[in-house]
């Protein structure tokens, strides 16, 4: 039986609250969002590294499993450009509206990855999930592409989630954050080029003034910190515990989000009774996930 004290429950809560802080970031850094995943990407690899020389890790892994996470690097990337992106075409109470729905994703996905039938109260809590999205689609018109590409920046969450579980039987944590970091600033290196020698107005590249300070810390706090931390309290808490605290993320999010940009966060009533909706089904899955009916 795990014991945890207030200070491990704060460390967990205050890892959630810098993932939740994530969205705001992005839409604080003026540069182009595909220029916002290379620099945090390219940071966040060093400071992995460095992290990993200090505790005396190698990085030595087989030539087949460096090109699967340097892949998956590829979908991390693609997962954070579209989730910086929703928050700037949008808000960011819709991003993470859209975000929010990482959990109906995964638990589509594992059936097909595991070859197992998909459980009743899978098909229930997406029901749950449809409802809590239509609601937002009826209210929030003018963001309909925000919350589209925040739901599909959710179903590539899943998707490298559900691959690094697999992952996760053979490497280290500290290994596949690293070799995915680097796959994500390699898969970016080459768009991110041709948006700078293209030169056009439209696109700003290169982060400007106060930008490097807000990258700086979503490699450095919210990426190698944030994982460092995570790793320590993975060990201390059981997984149940971790992962339904993990699922407040959009919630901190949005009350942060409101906390900064005031009004421009405000958001009608029939998108908090949608993202309610949603986010109950969130979090009553590990719940029901426990109980009998997880096995029909």
């Amino acid at each position: 039986m795990k014991t945890n004290s207030i200070k491990d429950y704060f460390q967990l809560h205050l890892v959630v609250l810098i993932a939740g802080f994530t969205a705001i970031l992005g839409a604080l850094i003026s540069a182009h969002s595909l220029s916002v995943v290379f620099f945090r990407t390219l940071l966040a690899s060093g400071g992995l590294l460095i992290y990993l020389y200090l505790k005396n890790v190698s990085i030595k892994v087989s030539s087949k499993a460096t090109w699967q996470l340097l892949a998956t690097g590829g979908i991390i990337a693609l997962h954070w450009f579209t989730f910086f992106y929703a928050a700037k075409i949008s808000t960011v109470a819709i991003c993470l509206a859209g975000f929010s729905t990482g959990s109906l994703w995964t638990s589509l996905l594992e059936p097909i990855w595991d070859k197992r039938k998909i459980r009743v109260i899978e098909v229930g809590l997406g029901l749950m999930v449809i409802v809590g999205l239509y609601l937002i689609f009826l209210f929030e018109v003018n963001h309909i592409l925000g919350l589209f590409v925040g739901v599909f920046s959710a179903f590539l969450s899943a998707l490298f989630s559900v691959i690094n579980s697999r992952f996760a039987k053979h490497h280290s944590p500290q290994i596949i954050t690293f070799y995915e970091m680097l796959g994500a600033t390699i898969f970016t290196f080459v768009p991110v080029m041709y948006l700078f020698f293209e030169g056009s107005a439209d696109f700003k590249i290169i982060p400007q003034g106060l930008d490097w300070l807000w990258i700086l810390i979503l490699a450095l706090v919210c990426t190698v910190y944030a994982f460092a931390e995570g790793v320590e309290l993975i060990r201390k808490f059981s997984a149940f515990t971790f992962n339904l605290t993990l699922n407040l993320e959009p919630v901190y999010g949005i009350i942060l989000a409101y906390l900064i940009f005031g009004e421009k966060e405000q958001m009608t009533t029939g998108f908090y009774a949608g993202t309610f909706i949603i986010l109950a089904s969130v979090l009553l899955y590990p719940l029901l996930k426990k109980s009998k009916f997880s096995k029909n």
